[in-house]
């Protein structure tokens, strides 16, 4: 029989989110069990956010480097891939051990437990030889693993997910990328401005479908200028490798790349988690309320739930299952949802799209602006490719989506995703002073 122990909640999963709420439980005096059957920190710090935007940053300091001759007279670029696989490595993996991650949790007061978690019952959780009772409660953060589609012959193929692309060490002759969502754009620009030869297939009417038709459009633009080959609504019917080489069959037409990254979505990990146990039907995804509760006694946070895949999300979830937990109070769910894509130009978005807001029956007014047709896109020069838009309800005179385009769009996204948070009157928003030339300003056109 296994052993039990008592304690008062049992936290699945330490992702991002995971991480923050164990913390937080454990400094408010609460005996918390962590349980981790991968790295303590989640995709994030190690497949995800962070070593990515290494890559990011590397990449794009090639970009502007190569943008001299336009500006400032000439240089030589040289381009080294190792450099950063060597920095991603050492600073933001260490080698793909978690010791200083896991420290952080037991010095906090709280227990780590390795193995696989699963639920048992009520308040009952199942790892190896223990079943931990927990007084308070279980939250589940289990994450996301990538999907692969259901292409022919791809699952006989040693083609990359993020973990594989994000663990090289050196950057490939050729690559093709199915999946034209953020990590899939993220992932080509960078290696593309480290020499490799990228083409991006995406089955959908266009790549960044999440985000404005305009702004998809400028990010196109941009890829097809620096070279990377973008084809939208294909039909991706078999996939071979041959030993060396990756076949990517599209109707009459196959691409052929070194390396095949897989990107075309994520998968919850919610399968084997004794769901059954406590009387939940899993779907795609958990269903929770504001605070978090799928029901008592069971909270779950992180990407499992479908309110946005992203690292802030699950730490401002993390927050609210812990009011929840705690009995603490809290203010209503925020459902503005800002996001960023770290392509060249970055992509910014809050809230609904035009799209969205129509279907919803809203009386929409749309303000739209060329960043490049802006000031200070005129003095940037080349990379000032970009654009504000913005959804305005006109019967209440609120913003409710914008996209913010271009260099630092995500910083420029600041004060639209604050706009529309609060419902700041468009009144008083054009009735404001943009500091002159700044990209932000390009939001006083938009108005």
């Amino acid at each position: 029989m296994p052993e039990e122990l008592s304690c008062d909640v049992v936290v699945i999963g330490t992702g991002p989110g995971g991480e923050a709420l164990v913390g937080r439980l454990a400094a408010a005096g609460l005996d918390v069990v962590a349980v981790e059957k991968e790295l303590v920190g989640g995709e994030c710090p190690y497949w995800g956010c962070i070593p990515s935007k290494m890559m990011i940053r590397a990449a794009d300091a090639l970009a502007e480097a190569r943008r001299v001759d336009a500006l400032a007279g000439t240089a030589t670029v040289v381009p080294d891939f190792g450099a950063v696989a060597r920095r991603i490595r050492d600073e933001a993996t260490d080698d793909w051990d978690d010791t200083v991650a896991a420290d952080r949790l037991t010095d906090a007061g709280a227990r780590l437990v390795r193995g696989h978690g699963r639920l048992d019952g009520d308040r009952r959780v199942v790892v190896g030889e223990q079943t931990f009772v927990a007084a308070k409660g279980v939250v589940l953060n289990t994450g996301t693993t990538a999907a692969a589609p259901p292409i022919p012959g791809l699952a006989d193929t040693p083609y990359w997910t993020n973990r594989g692309i994000i663990e090289t060490e050196t950057a490939p002759s050729s690559m093709i990328v199915i999946g034209g969502g953020p990590i899939g754009l993220e992932l080509a620009q960078a290696f593309s401005r480290f020499g490799t030869a990228v083409t991006v297939l995406e089955v959908g009417p266009r790549i960044l479908a999440v985000e404005e038709p305009e702004s998809s459009e400028v990010i196109a633009k941009v890829f097809e200028s620096e070279g990377i080959g973008v084809h939208d609504d294909v039909s991706i019917d078999a996939v071979a490798h041959d030993g060396e080489v990756f076949h990517v069959t599209c109707g009459d037409v196959t691409y052929e790349a070194e390396r095949l990254l897989v990107a075309a979505g994520r998968r919850s990990r919610i399968d084997d988690v004794g769901l059954e146990s406590v009387g939940v039907e899993p779907g795609r995804h958990l269903t929770v309320g504001d605070d978090m509760l799928v029901k008592e006694g069971l909270w779950a946070i992180g990407d499992i739930v479908g309110r946005g895949a992203f690292t802030h999300v699950s730490m401002y979830q993390s927050e609210r299952a812990a009011r929840s937990i705690l009995g603490e109070p809290m203010g209503a769910y925020d459902t503005s949802l800002p996001r960023v894509t770290f392509t060249d130009p970055e992509v910014g978005g809050v809230g609904l799209t035009e799209h969205q807001a129509r279907e919803q029956g809203i009386n929409v007014r749309v303000g739209l602006t060329d960043l490049a047709a802006s000031s200070r896109g005129f003095v940037h020069g080349p990379g000032n490719e970009g654009l504000i838009k913005i959804v305005i309800d006109d019967d209440r005179g609120v913003i409710v989506g914008a996209n913010s385009v271009g260099v630092s769009g995500g910083e420029t996204l600041a004060g639209l995703a604050f706009a529309v948070r609060a419902e700041i009157p468009v009144d008083t928003l054009t009735n404001t002073i943009y500091a002159y030339p700044t990209f932000w300003r390009a939001i006083e056109s938009a108005l």
